[in-house]
């Protein structure tokens, strides 16, 4: 059987450290019901990371591409170091500073992303700040960084190279780790520490004028390590100014877009209750317009019926008036008659 695969592991390694075990049995279950035995052992050995090697695991996870410029940086770091190059070593150092600040920050913000993280206040940040430092002062600290698979953090307070941190790399191949995880002494350990002392007491003149030389150049690098973190401190002062400088600024133009905001506010506020009032008199208007329609729909009738009523008045009384004349016709006719017979 080929073992577990590289998707599988990274995800373990992926998991909160207080549900990696539970995760890690869950896997090794699956695979022994799957009949792959060799895989389940191989699972099975995998040891739970502290909380700071899980960060850095995320990171190496989750961002690949950024562990892959550290290491390239810490390679360079290196070289610079050994050729006691000192402005190039300046250089590189203060982008390392550069680096580390941004990596912890995106570690910061994978854990936000993680429902199961520990809380903000509560991840052990320091101790991922000195892992990245120490990946930069060791090759194969750097690489164990790039695999994302860690136990634990790495520390380291010195300048140049490091023997070998206190770090370790998971495969799925590992054996079962100790209690101590720490390599046993081989007999006579001890008792073959004062060798070498006898032989630095036989050793040349030369030797002496060589670890002279190399302490001076220790010095001399180190004296550079101090110069770039100088002027690191100058060059966040003087970025510290321009950005306050910048946000005074930009506070200013605030004040002035908030004071322009409440006035656009408070003239629309006026203009709301303009036509607000506007609209009210034009539904006051409308509505003595249609009483007024109805006045003068009234008004045309009360005129027609008192037209008709004229016109009748008016027959009658000429029928009125041709019947009076008509009985003074007989009249006058009458009195005639009764002349003439006298």
């Amino acid at each position: 059987m080929p073992g577990p695969s590289t998707e599988l592991v990274q995800q373990l390694y992926r998991t909160p450290p207080d549900r990696f075990v539970a995760a890690r049995d869950a896997a090794v279950a699956d695979a022994r019901r799957a009949g792959d035995p060799s895989t389940a052992r191989q699972l099975a050995r995998l040891r739970r990371p502290t909380v700071a090697a899980w960060l850095v695991n995320l990171l190496a996870i989750r961002r690949p591409e950024l562990v892959a410029d550290l290491v390239e940086l810490a390679d360079e770091l290196r070289t610079a170091q050994r050729e006691l190059r000192g402005p190039r070593l300046r250089e590189l150092s203060a982008q390392r500073r550069a680096v580390v600040g941004a990596l912890v920050a995106e570690v910061r913000k994978l854990a936000a992303a993680e429902p199961d993280a520990p809380p903000a206040g509560r991840l052990p940040l320091a101790e991922v700040e000195a892992t990245l430092n120490a990946a930069f002062s060791d090759a194969e600290v750097a690489e164990q960084v790039r695999a994302g698979r860690l136990l634990r953090a790495a520390s380291y307070a010195g300048f140049g190279e490091v023997p070998r941190p206190q770090l370790r790399l998971v495969t799925g191949d590992d054996e079962e780790p100790e209690e101590d995880e720490r390599p046993a002494r081989r007999p006579g350990a001890q008792r073959a520490r004062p060798e070498p002392a006898t032989r630095t007491d036989r050793a040349a003149p030369g030797t002496d004028r060589a670890a002279s030389r190399k302490d001076r150049a220790a010095g001399r690098a180190e004296q550079a390590e101090r110069a770039a973190q100088r002027a690191a401190r100058a060059e966040r002062a003087r970025q510290r100014r321009a950005l306050e400088r910048e946000l005074a600024l930009a506070q200013a133009d605030q004040k002035r877009v908030e004071a322009e905001l409440t006035e656009a506010t408070g003239q629309e506020r006026d203009g709301v209750a303009v036509l607000d009032g506007i609209e009210a008199e034009l539904a006051e208007l409308e509505r003595r317009r249609a009483v007024a329609e109805q006045d003068l729909s009234r008004a045309k009738l009360a005129r027609r019926a008192a037209e008709r009523a004229v016109a009748v008045a008016r027959r009658r009384a000429g029928e009125v008036e041709g019947a009076i004349e008509a009985l003074a016709a007989e009249e006058g006719d009458a009195d005639g008659g009764a002349g003439a017979a006298d």
